[in-house]
C-alpha cells in the first residue's frame, strides 16, 4: 500500500529543487500532484510528464502564490481539475542575501512576500475546503535560518521565522477540525542552486555539519511524506529540523 494512495497534494514552487523532489516522492507514494511554477515552463512540462508516467495525475500551473488573488484562482482551478485536495505544501521561496546596511527595501519586501505572504495566501485559499471536509495537512517550508538566524540574511531569516509562528498559530486555530499544520526547517540541502557555489565553500559547510554531508531533496521530501500521511495523525504545530544535526 502506497502511503498517499488517492490523495491530492498542492506544492508551490514545485518545478525544481526541493519542490521537485517532494513532487517525485509523493507521486511514487500514489499522490496526485498539482504544482505551481513561476517562469520555467519547460521544466514544469518535463516534471508533469515524468509524474504522469508514474500512473498518477499531475499538472503544473503558472501562478504566483505571493499574489492573494492568484492563490485563490489557482486553488479553485486545482479543485475543478482534481476534485479535492488533501495536502498543501507551501514551498515557494527566494533569497536576496545582503548585509543589512546594503539591503534595499525592495529586496526585503520581495523576500517577505514570496516566502511568508504566500503561506498566508495559500492557507487562506485552501482553508474553506479543509474545514468542509474536516481534514487536511498543511506543511510549510521554513529553514534552520528561521530558527537560529544568519548574518547576511535578515530578510530570509525574518520570513522563515514568520512561517514558524504562522504554522504554530494555524495548528492551534484549526486543530479542532482535524486540520494539521507543521513546518520543516531544512539545513544545507544540495540542489542545482548550491551546485553553482564555490567548491571550497560547500566543503566548509559539509565539515561543519555533524553528519558531514549536505542533505538531499529526498531527505526533505521524506519528512514531508511523514507529515502528509496518516503516520503523523497526532502531530501538529511542530517544526522538524532536517539539517544533519546543525541544530541540536
Amino acid at each position: 500500500m502506497k502511503l498517499l494512495e488517492g490523495k491530492t497534494v498542492i506544492i508551490t514552487g514545485g518545478s525544481r529543487g526541493i519542490g521537485k523532489g517532494i513532487a517525485e516522492t509523493f507521486a511514487k507514494n500514489g499522490a496526485n500532484v498539482a504544482f505551481t511554477y513561476s517562469s520555467s515552463a519547460a521544466s514544469a512540462e518535463a516534471l508533469e510528464k515524468e509524474l504522469n508516467a508514474m500512473g498518477v495525475k499531475a499538472k503544473g500551473y503558472q501562478s504566483n502564490a505571493a499574489k492573494f488573488d492568484e492563490a485563490e484562482t489557482f486553488v479553485q482551478a486545482v479543485l475543478e481539475d482534481f476534485g479535492s485536495v488533501d495536502v498543501l505544501i507551501n514551498n515557494a521561496g527566494i533569497t536576496k542575501d545582503n548585509l543589512l546596511m546594503r539591503m534595499s527595501e525592495a529586496d526585503f519586501d520581495q523576500v517577505i512576500d514570496v516566502n511568508l505572504k504566500s503561506v498566508f495566501n495559500m492557507t487562506k485559499a485552501i482553508q474553506k475546503t479543509f474545514l468542509k471536509q474536516r481534514s487536511g495537512s498543511i506543511i510549510n517550508m521554513a529553514s534552520v535560518v528561521g530558527v537560529k538566524g544568519n548574518a547576511g540574511q535578515t530578510n530570509y531569516a525574518a520570513s522563515k521565522a514568520g512561517v514558524i509562528g504562522f504554522t504554530k498559530s494555524v495548528a492551534l486555530e484549526l486543530g479542532s477540525r482535524n486540520i494539521r499544520c507543521n513546518a520543516i526547517a531544512p539545513g544545507f540541502i544540495e540542489t542545482e542552486m548550491t551546485a553553482k557555489l564555490n567548491e571550497d565553500v560547500v566543503k566548509g559547510w559539509r565539515e561543519s555539519i555533524p553528519l558531514k554531508r549536505g542533505g538531499s531533496t529526498e531527505d526533505v521530501a521524506n519528512a514531508c511524506l511523514f507529515f502528509a500521511s496518516d503516520m503523523s495523525t497526532y502531530v501538529t504545530g511542530q517544526v522538524m529540523n532536517v539539517c544533519g544535526g546543525m541544530l541540536t
